[in-house]
């Protein structure tokens, strides 16, 4: 059953997960793994679970973060926009999650530069239309 109560949303914040993956277009971007740092913010009304301290009123982060890394280790995406909108579909795959927000960044993609990144924000009538 869909969050039917989204006046109140509140935010869980899945910070510097760092992975390693298949990730570019470039010939040495197909064989070796790169470094990507993906931050995830689910946008969820999290008061029943703060009363009943019950997961099965909470979105389950934990189930969420083992998806992601799950996809991102076994791709082998040519595109940090199209890993980000992957991520942003398991996301919404979560009845609790009404929104998320992605970034992606790649640490190696330019040199002289610390980072390369993409930030989407999707919702669940974004992800339905498709």
């Amino acid at each position: 059953m869909a969050n039917n109560n989204t006046d109140i949303l509140d935010r869980i914040n899945i910070t510097d997960l760092h992975l390693r993956t298949i990730i570019g277009i470039n010939p040495e971007e197909r064989t070796n793994l790169q470094d990507v740092l993906i931050n995830i913010t689910l946008f969820v009304n999290t008061k029943k679970a703060g009363e009943t301290d019950e997961i099965n009123d909470a979105a389950n982060y934990r189930t969420i973060t083992k998806n992601v890394i799950n996809l991102v280790e076994n791709s082998q995406f040519f595109l940090v926009e199209k890993m980000a909108s992957e991520i942003s579909k398991i996301c919404l795959s979560n009845e609790k999650v009404v929104r998320c927000i992605i970034n992606v960044q790649k640490p190696s993609a330019l040199r002289f530069a610390r980072s390369v990144g993409i930030t989407i924000e999707r919702n669940r009538s974004s992800i339905d239309a498709k």
